[in-house]
């Protein structure tokens, strides 16, 4: 027998972040009652949750292995929820990464007072971000390239490109105080340390910070000197 659904209770918290109006505005009007969900979540509220869960369970599993039950059941929602608002896991992943809260929002410019700070703020930034869930999830997403090169898309325009930018502009201004060479101003020195800031990641789960300083005392610096 179906046990009766119970009448939603909202609290106040949750029903401020989104108007009952909004369109594919996501509710817990149909998730089971548990311990989880006895408050009902709406709108901004219940889409972080999920978004966290979907990327927790991607870094603990596989994208293979990813399925809106498994999603849904960590959340504290119903599946029908999911299947309301995304047609795909893949879709749901891509939402994820590209939501400011849960995703890689723009890194901060970092104003240490000299070029070898700024690049080791930056880094070590990035290097913290890569331990959280929206960093582990990523690691599933990078071999999965030749069948999803849009996940893999994403990941280099939510995460390296930003970054890249970020460490051009400290590198313009660094040259313009002759602090580095002006030759070294490219788009692709200026991938370097991002790039093998991830690797280093994929490689050993985490970039602690002496490898941060060995990236930019033994790669960045070197390419960037001042020529006398």
């Amino acid at each position: 027998m179906t046990a009766a659904r119970r009448p939603a209770d909202h609290d106040s918290s949750d029903s401020s972040d989104s108007s009952p109006n909004e369109p594919n505005a996501p509710d817990d009007s149909d998730a089971p009652d548990t311990p989880r969900t006895v408050h009902r979540r709406r709108g901004a509220t219940l889409l972080r949750a999920i978004y966290l869960a979907t990327l927790e369970e991607l870094a603990e599993t596989s994208f293979e292995e990813l399925g809106f039950e498994k999603i849904a059941a960590r959340a504290g929602t119903a599946k029908t929820t999911l299947y309301r608002r995304w047609s795909t896991t893949e879709e749901l992943v891509l939402a994820a990464l590209s939501d400011p809260a849960t995703g890689f929002p723009l890194p901060s410019p970092p104003d240490t007072g000299s070029l070898r700070g700024d690049l080791a703020a930056v880094l070590s930034a990035l290097a913290q971000s890569l331990q959280e869930p929206r960093g582990r999830a990523l690691r599933p997403l990078i071999g999965q390239r030749p069948r999803h090169p849009e996940l893999f898309e994403e990941i280099f325009r939510a995460l390296v490109v930003p970054h890249q930018r970020l460490l051009l502009d400290i590198l313009r201004a660094a040259a313009d105080r002759g602090e580095s060479d002006p030759a070294g101003v490219t788009q692709r020195i200026a991938s370097v340390g991002p790039r093998l800031v991830v690797m280093e990641s994929m490689r050993h789960d985490t970039v602690p910070p002496a490898e941060v300083a060995a990236i930019v005392d033994e790669v960045l610096l070197p390419l960037i000197a001042a020529r006398g």
